[in-house]
């Protein structure tokens, strides 16, 4: 499944393309594709092709996510997206 998660936090994008680059290995069961975009310095769009979604929800689930998203203000929205032809 092709995600789109548009995110905005307090911290800067460099901080949050850190956490990503942090989580990366411990996503590879899941994500088999992954492009971070920067939108602005508190806004980016992360852009996933996703093999377990149950699996995604779980990691995104755990306390240390779920801190890290408290400290730094990040709210996550996630889109479904479909190839058009």
């Amino acid at each position: 499944m092709n995600l789109c998660v548009v995110s905005e936090y307090s911290c800067t994008f460099e901080d949050f393309k850190e956490m990503v680059d942090k989580t990366t290995g411990e996503t590879d069961a899941f994500l088999t594709e992954m492009e971070l975009i920067k939108v602005h310095d508190h806004k980016s769009v992360l852009l996933l092709h996703c093999t377990d979604m149950q699996a995604l929800i779980a990691f995104m689930s755990i306390p240390e996510m779920k801190q890290w998203d408290a400290e730094n203000n990040c709210v996550d929205v996630l889109y479904s997206m479909e190839q058009m032809n």
